[in-house]
């Protein structure tokens, strides 16, 4: 959906009563344009018959990677090529996933699309996913394929020090495949795309589609370059520095490379990006206004899901009409929140702690 149609199906399910020229005025567009969405809407199935009835609960869609994480923490420092006294963890994880969670925990209706083995931790993947809100019905379940397994070593500060992700399964998700999903994609409020899976699926996905708003996770340095030649296909992006230099062929040291970058993908035809800097915050630009967004210093637990749950607060921000000062703001908080707690999804995260931890991030133009 657009953001003008989003905005009328909210008025509409408020009020399905609602006349065009009472529409027109609320939004400040003519009847015409009303007429238009309204229209685009009954198309898409989101509204139907006399009153405009509302089909379904708005959802937004996830098409990623959902996979078990098995993480390490030392004790202690981390010492290389030894056994290191610590704690093992084995949780649900997986980019598109762990966004999908994050999502429904802010209030978000949200659909998964992944591909699961019907092995034990597939089956552990299905309870869970139900259990928090997330609709993985219109998954790809493989008989005899096994569930993606992400193993990662975490040093003494939290952050990442090794990974071994065995991913295979993904490739088996495709374009006849996401064809068949094609009543759930076109019904989206938007659609976020995480890297992990197949190249031709992103791409079938972003030319066919050109009126749906796709949000980018671009996963790693390695897994972004293949969306370097669509990148104008999104509406959202949130590379890290070292992935916005790669997707945009130009070193970023300072403020000055920042906005050079950023309106490079602007050209593209991104309507909103987002650079993240680490503990530096965020470097955000749409054209219209640009600046950082950084959060207070906080005890780092857990890193891992931090760029996830961002990415799942732009989203929500999106789905709100928040403008790209409070979506920064809010991106940086839920990730706040994540990196505050030991598991990849902060058990605690929700719209009214998201809102508490906005207060500790500023804006700065």
């Amino acid at each position: 959906m657009t953001q003008r149609e989003t905005e009328i199906l909210k008025l509409i399910e408020k009020d399905p009563l609602l006349s065009q020229k009472e529409i027109a005025e609320i939004l400040g567009i003519t009847r015409s344009s009303v007429a238009v969405h309204i229209s685009n809407l009954m198309k898409k199935g989101l509204i139907a018959g006399k009153g405009y009835i509302t089909n379904s609960k708005p959802y937004a869609t996830v098409v990623g990677g959902v996979n078990m994480d098995i993480q390490g923490f030392p004790y202690d420092k981390l010492i290389p090529e030894d056994s290191n006294p610590g704690t093992v963890k084995i949780s649900l994880g997986g980019v598109g996933r762990n966004i999908a969670e994050n999502m429904s925990r802010l209030g978000v209706s949200v659909k998964l699309i992944s591909a699961v083995g019907q092995d034990i931790y597939g089956k552990r993947i299905m309870d869970e996913c139900k259990m928090n809100g997330v609709d993985l019905t219109e998954s790809l379940y493989l008989e005899g394929g096994a569930t993606s397994t992400y193993l990662s070593i975490l040093n003494e500060s939290g952050d990442m020090a090794l990974a071994i992700s065995h991913m295979d399964i993904f490739d088996r998700m495709s374009t006849e495949f996401i064809k068949s999903k094609n009543r759930i994609i076109q019904k989206s409020q938007l659609v976020v795309i995480d890297t992990n899976i197949p190249q031709e699926v992103i791409e079938f996905l972003l030319t066919t589609y050109k009126n749906m708003d796709f949000f980018l996770d671009t996963v790693s340095t390695t897994k972004a370059r293949k969306v370097k030649h669509l990148i104008g296909y999104f509406h959202t992006i949130k590379p890290n520095r070292l992935e916005a230099e790669i997707l945009s062929d130009r070193e970023i040291n300072d403020r000055e490379d920042l906005i050079a970058a950023s309106e490079y993908f602007l050209e593209q035809g991104v309507k909103n990006v987002y650079i993240s800097l680490g503990k530096d915050g965020v470097f955000y630009n749409n054209g219209s206004n640009r600046g950082f967004a950084q959060g207070a210093p906080i005890k780092v637990i857990n890193a891992t899901g931090g760029g996830d749950a961002f990415i799942a607060a732009l989203a929500y921000a999106y789905i709100n009409n928040l403008s790209i000062e409070e979506s920064a703001r809010m991106g940086i908080a839920a990730s706040m929140l994540a990196i505050s707690h030991e598991n990849t999804i902060n058990p605690n995260m929700s719209e009214e702690n998201l809102k508490l931890y906005m207060e500790d991030v500023k804006n700065v133009k």
